[in-house]
C-alpha cells in the first residue's frame, strides 16, 4: 500500500475502531425496550426463567409465582416478576464499493462508514447482543459470523480492516464501477437470521433498479436501520466528475452524483425507510452522539 493510502482517514486501523468502544459508553441498566419506533426488544418482562424483581401482589397476577420468603417476611403477597431473554443478533453492512472511497475532509466515506458501524457494533455488546459483518465492495465480500462479546467485535474489526485494504488495493489498481447495491442486499437474505437487525452503512450510490424490492423482503422477517454516509461539502458541488490530486502526485476522479448535489432528496427516508444521516467530515464524537441517540442503551418499557 502506498504512503498516500496509509494515511489517516483514508487506511482504516483496528487500533481506532477499538478506541470508539469509549465514546459510545456503557450501558447503566440491564434494560429491555429501545427507545425508537420500531426498536428491537432485547430483553423485557415475560415468563422467562431469570428473575427481575420481586413486587406487591396486585389482582391479576399469577398466584404460581408467589414469592414465598417475601411475603414470609414481610406478611403480604409478593411475586416474582421474570426475565424474558431474547437474542439480539445484529449484522453490520459495510459498503466499501469505490464510489465510498473518497472524502474531501476528515475521512473517506467508507472509513466513516466503518467508525458508525463499530460504534453500533459495541452499543450492540455491551447490551449482550451478537455482532457479525457483512462488506461489500467491487471484490468477493467479506463476510464474519455472528458472535457475542468483546471477541465477536473484535472479530468484526478485523474482517472491517481486511474488506477495507482490498477495497484500496482494487482502487489502486483502477477499479472504479460500482456493483449495484441490490445485489449485496440480495446475499443479505442468505447470510441474516430471521429477526436480526441489519444496519447498513452506505452512500447509497448505485443501489440498482432491484434495491427498495429487496430492501422491502429483508425488512419482512428482518429490521433495516440504514444509516446516510455523506460528504456534506459535496453539497456545494453541482453533480458530475471531479478530478482531485491525490497524495503520492498521482490523478484521479470522484463522482457526486445527484443524491449530493445540492437538489438532493431530503434523506430521512430511503426507500420506505428512515435513514439517520451522517457526516464523513465530522469529528468521530459527534458521530457517537448521533449513534447514541438512534441506537439507545435498551431500557424497562
Amino acid at each position: 500500500m502506498t504512503a498516500a493510502l496509509d494515511a489517516p482517514g483514508i487506511a482504516l486501523r483496528a487500533e481506532a475502531l477499538i478506541a470508539l468502544r469509549g465514546l459510545v459508553g456503557q450501558r447503566a441498566d440491564p434494560a429491555v425496550l429501545s427507545a425508537l419506533p420500531g426498536g428491537f426488544v432485547t430483553k423485557r418482562r415475560g415468563h422467562g426463567q431469570e428473575v427481575a424483581d420481586v413486587r406487591e401482589y396486585v389482582d391479576g397476577d399469577d398466584i404460581r409465582h408467589l414469592d414465598r420468603g417475601s411475603t414470609a417476611r414481610t406478611g403480604k403477597l409478593h411475586v416474582r416478576r421474570f426475565q424474558e431473554e431474547r437474542d439480539r443478533v445484529t449484522l453490520l453492512v459495510a459498503d466499501f464499493r469505490p464510489s465510498m472511497l473518497w472524502g474531501t475532509r476528515r475521512a473517506f466515506r467508507s472509513v466513516a462508514a466503518a467508525e458508525a458501524l463499530a460504534m453500533v457494533g459495541w452499543r450492540v455488546i455491551e447490551d449482550g447482543g451478537r455482532v457479525g459483518l457483512l462488506a461489500l465492495g467491487a471484490g468477493t465480500p467479506v463476510a464474519v459470523p455472528v458472535r457475542g462479546r468483546a471477541r465477536g467485535m473484535l472479530g468484526v474489526i478485523g474482517g472491517l480492516v481486511r474488506a477495507h485494504d482490498a477495497a484500496l488495493q482494487l482502487a489502486l489498481a483502477g477499479e472504479r464501477a460500482d456493483p449495484p447495491l441490490d445485489a449485496g442486499l440480495a446475499r443479505l437474505a442468505r447470510v441474516a437470521p430471521a429477526g436480526a437487525e441489519l444496519v447498513i452503512a452506505s452512500g447509497f450510490d448505485a443501489p440498482g433498479s432491484g434495491f427498495a424490492q429487496e430492501l422491502g423482503e429483508l425488512a419482512q422477517r428482518r429490521t433495516p436501520r440504514l444509516l446516510m454516509i455523506r460528504d456534506d461539502l459535496s453539497a456545494n458541488l453541482p453533480p458530475g466528475s471531479y478530478p482531485i490530486r491525490v497524495g503520492d502526485g498521482g490523478r484521479t476522479q470522484v463522482r457526486i452524483d445527484a443524491r449530493t448535489g445540492p437538489d438532493a432528496p431530503p434523506d430521512r427516508d430511503l426507500a420506505g425507510f428512515p435513514v439517520l444521516a451522517l457526516d464523513a467530515g465530522a469529528p468521530p464524537a459527534d458521530t457517537a452522539r448521533l449513534v447514541q441517540a438512534a441506537f439507545p442503551a435498551d431500557r424497562e418499557p
